[in-house]
């Protein structure tokens, strides 16, 4: 009965970090956040590495952009040394404002200051503009984990009706959602915020008026009830007064 139950207990422990494992083996691609954007905005995508390759500490991330971005603006690491590769434009572009671009950016490099060790994370963040005409389209970017022994070429992109967890090495993808309006002219800004998520709060216009309304509202609780405790107190005391008289 005793080999019985711990038979059962080892099966139940084995179950259960299988169920843990599950989550950080699917973690341990590199990841892009957010991981989708509108159409036509300006995007700050934040890629991120946690591991090695196979132990080996990594020594440079090599992005390689999709031809359809134009506009690439790597963030600065002090960690990494950064480096970007122009390419000719088939057919040269006007931009936002107006200029006309013949060259965009093909490529991206950040080499590690010191090399990262395996088991520590961090990120590198590309700014880019994306496609005013891709809403529905999913863009991988290739990314090639250069480390002390070997590379992992993070390019994979999954088939038509296949799952992106089947691949060995899948490349990070962003889908393009619909457009949405601007205010300011120049498109639509999306940027991560504690879900990973486009954040677009409006202040609040009225703050002032609400807050003056509480302050007066509470006041006339407070008079009403100081009121209420002058009435009880005073009939309190006549009610007194008259069985004295009466006494």
């Amino acid at each position: 009965m005793k080999r019985t139950t711990l038979a059962a207990s080892a099966a139940s422990l084995t179950a259960a970090l299988l169920v843990v494992a599950a989550p950080i083996a699917a973690n341990a691609h590199v990841s892009v956040t957010p991981d989708s954007a509108p159409a036509g905005a300006t995007a700050q995508l934040t890629f991120s590495v946690g591991h090695g390759c196979d132990g080996s500490a990594t020594t440079a991330l090599t992005f390689t952009i999709p031809e359809e971005i134009v506009s690439v603006t790597p963030t600065v690491n002090p960690n990494w040394d950064v480096t970007k590769t122009s390419v000719d434009l088939a057919d040269p572009v006007t931009d936002a404002h107006g200029n006309a671009i013949a060259q965009r950016v093909g490529e991206v490099v950040y080499t590690a200051k010191q090399p990262l060790a395996d088991g520590f994370r961090d990120t590198v963040t590309l700014q880019l503009t994306l496609p005013a005409d891709a809403a529905g389209d999913s863009i991988p970017f290739g990314v090639v984990q250069a480390c002390v022994l070997g590379e992992t070429a993070w390019t994979e992109v999954a088939a038509d009706g296949q799952d992106a967890s089947e691949l060995d090495h899948p490349a990070p993808v962003v889908t393009v959602t619909d457009a949405v309006a601007s205010d300011a002219g120049h498109g639509a800004h999306a940027a991560p915020d504690a879900t990973g998520g486009s954040a677009n709060a409006a202040a609040p216009t009225n703050a002032p008026e609400d807050t003056l309304a509480r302050v007066l509202g509470l006041g006339g609780i407070l008079v009403g009830a100081v009121g209420i405790v002058f009435a009880v107190a005073t009939r309190r005391t006549q009610s007194t007064h008259t069985q004295i008289k009466e006494g």
